[in-house]
C-alpha cells in the first residue's frame, strides 16, 4: 500500500514533469532567499475556492490562510492557541505585505452552519459551531429575514462574514497602526464557484461589484 492515496503521487508526477521543471528557477530562488509575497490571502477551506487557482498565483506570490468561513477573530491576546492570529501576524510584522484580502465563496458549508442553527454538531466538542458563533448577531439578523429566499440569506451572510472579519483584522494593532501608516490595504472579495465571477468589496460602500476584465 503507498504511502500517500495514488491520485496524490499521480498529481505530484505531472507537476514534476511540467510545472517544476518551468519553474525550478524560481523555486530555487525561493529556497534561497525566502518568500517575499505582497498579498495575504484569507480563505475558505473548502476545496472547491482555491486562491492560488482563482488568481493564477506561481509559488511565493501569495500567503494563504484557510480556516472555516474565511474568518477572522478579534485581537484577543489571552495565551491560548490562536493559528489564524499566528499567521496574520507573521504575515503583517514578518513578511510585512502590502496587501490582505478576505476572499469568501458562494455555498459555503460553514456559512450555512451558521444559519442552520437547528443542526446537530458534529462532534461532542463542536468545533466549527464555536467558531461560527464569531458572526453569531449576523447570522441571527440574517436568518430572522422571511422576506429573503434560503439562497438569498446564505450569500447575505457569506458577505457580511467578510466585512466582519476586516472590522477584526482593525481590531489587532500592528494591522490597524500599519493600515493607518498607508503602508497596508484591506480588502474583500467574494467568489462565486458556479459561475467563477469574483466580486470585490467596495471600500467605501461596502458593496460588492463585479470588476471589469
Amino acid at each position: 500500500m503507498p504511502h500517500l492515496p495514488e491520485h496524490l503521487l499521480a498529481g505530484y508526477r505531472n507537476f514534476m514533469s511540467g510545472r517544476y521543471p518551468a519553474e525550478s528557477g524560481r523555486y530555487r530562488s525561493l529556497a534561497r532567499e525566502g518568500q517575499a509575497p505582497e498579498t495575504m490571502i484569507v480563505a475558505c477551506c473548502d476545496s472547491r475556492s482555491a486562491p492560488e487557482a482563482i488568481f493564477d498565483a506561481g509559488p511565493g506570490e501569495l500567503f494563504v490562510l484557510r480556516n472555516v468561513g474565511n474568518l477572522v477573530p478579534p485581537y484577543e491576546p489571552d495565551g491560548e492557541y490562536h493559528s489564524t492570529s499566528a499567521a496574520l501576524e507573521f504575515a503583517v510584522q514578518s513578511l510585512k505585505v502590502k496587501n490582505i484580502v478576505v476572499m469568501g465563496h458562494g455555498r459555503c458549508g460553514g456559512i450555512r452552519a451558521a444559519l442552520d442553527t437547528n443542526s446537530a454538531p458534529l462532534s461532542p466538542g463542536d468545533f466549527i459551531g464555536k467558531w461560527m458563533s464569531l458572526i453569531a448577531p449576523a447570522a441571527e439578523t440574517v436568518s430572522s429575514s422571511t422576506f429573503m429566499t434560503a439562497t438569498e440569506r446564505q450569500t447575505a451572510l457569506e458577505r457580511i462574514s467578510i466585512r466582519y472579519s476586516i472590522a477584526n483584522l482593525r481590531t489587532f494593532p500592528c494591522v490597524s497602526i500599519i493600515e493607518g501608516k498607508g503602508r497596508l490595504t484591506l480588502h474583500g472579495a467574494w467568489f462565486d464557484i458556479s459561475t467563477g465571477e469574483l466580486w470585490v468589496m467596495n471600500k467605501e460602500t461596502g458593496d460588492f461589484e463585479r470588476p471589469e476584465l
